[in-house]
Formats: structure tokens, C-alpha cells, sequence
């Protein structure tokens, strides 16, 4: 089963604000990381129970999954869900981050409009 994966308003913040920081640096180096990583986002349309339950799955009454994507140090955690044919992108943040608080994990669950 193909799922439609759907990446929400703030992952897509999450995402452009960390390559427009990589860009001041490295354009073309950043650009490649972008394409990169947003394969690796469209992976999830198969399997995407292949990824553990996040930490702050515990915080909440569903179960938010994470993918992880880079290298060490620049580690990014995706968090998700999974409903019965999409998986909803919440955000996208470095691993060396705090984890998402329960009010955090609530602002991002509440539906949004697809995009």
C-alpha cells in the first residue's frame, strides 16, 4: 500500500529554515542537502512502521514516529503519523534538540488544511 505523505506547515518551516541556514554557507552543498532529504520524506509513502515510536510518543494518545536523517553531528529527527492512507509530516528538527513538549506535540496534531 502506497500512503500520501503530506508534510505539514511547521515541518515545512522546520525544513527551509535549516537549508536557508546551510546556504549561507553552502549553496550548492545545501541545495543537495534539500533534494536529499526530501526523497528521504517521500520514503515514507512504503513502510512507514519501519520507523520507531519518537519519545514523544508517550506524551500523547497516538503514535508519533521517527525518521532519522544525516549524519553525526547534523542529525535531523522526523516526526510523524500514520493514518489508514497518509502519513502527516509534523516537524523536522535536529537531533541534539529537546524533545517536543506535550503542548508542542498538541499544536502540531491539530488538523490543518492540506496543502
Amino acid at each position: 500500500m502506497k500512503y500520501r505523505v503530506v508534510v505539514q506547515r511547521l515541518a515545512k518551516q522546520d525544513l527551509w529554515g535549516a537549508y536557508r541556514r546551510a546556504a549561507t554557507r553552502a549553496p550548492v552543498t545545501a541545495l543537495r542537502w534539500l533534494d536529499r532529504f526530501e526523497r528521504a520524506l517521500q520514503t515514507l509513502d512504503e513502510r512507514p512502521d519501519r520507523c520507531p515510536l519518537a519519545h514523544e510518543s508517550a506524551k500523547v494518545s497516538v503514535d508519533v514516529r521517527v525518521l532519522l536523517f544525516g549524519r553525526t553531528p547534523h542529525v535531523f529527527r522526523v516526526l510523524f503519523t500514520v493514518t489508514e492512507d497518509s502519513v502527516r509530516i509534523l516537524r523536522i528538527r535536529r537531533a541534539q534538540r529537546r524533545h517536543l513538549t506535550r503542548s508542542e506535540l498538541e499544536e502540531t496534531l491539530r488538523p490543518e488544511d492540506d496543502e
